[in-house]
């Protein structure tokens, strides 16, 4: 009701943009913190005690499940963000694969939160950092892979 009435009294104009907001800020290290998040909890969940049925191993055991499931869905948004709204068609000239690289990273997030892998986790982190190259390259600049682990 309160939206009916200042949309009544304050009339918004019409605007159109190239994406959600047109703020022009992509980065592939949004991705790149999440895909280490997928990493770090894959390894967390992997040296736990698989006999330990205790309440604290199975608490900690889902928190890290919850956690990296998130994370690895969190990168999928970003690379998606990155794939649809910052790379052009003119950008498939230099990476005639941009779109398989970006649909299997899409799909190694998926691969990570149905299953516990260290090499699915692995495997992400370097699509990830592909696309990293491949942004950076796309603007010009040489940007050095950095993690933070």
């Amino acid at each position: 009701m309160l939206t009916n009435i200042i949309s009544t009294l304050i009339p918004a104009k019409d605007v159109a943009a190239h994406c959600d907001g047109p703020c022009g800020v992509y980065d592939p290290a949004q991705a790149r913190v999440h895909a280490e998040a997928v990493l770090s909890m894959t390894k967390k969940i992997l040296a736990l005690d698989p006999s330990d049925n205790s309440h604290e191993t199975i608490n900690t055991m889902s928190r890290y499940i919850a956690i990296k499931e998130e994370e690895a869905h969190s990168t999928k948004t970003h690379l998606l963000v990155l794939w649809t709204d910052f790379f052009k068609p003119a950008h498939l000239e230099a990476n005639p694969d941009l779109h398989d690289k970006f649909w299997k990273a899409a799909k190694l997030c998926s691969e990570c939160k149905v299953h516990v892998s260290l090499d699915s986790a692995n495997a992400l982190m370097a699509a990830v950092e592909d696309i990293h190259n491949m942004f950076w390259a796309a603007k010009g600049q040489d940007r050095p892979w950095q993690t933070a682990s």
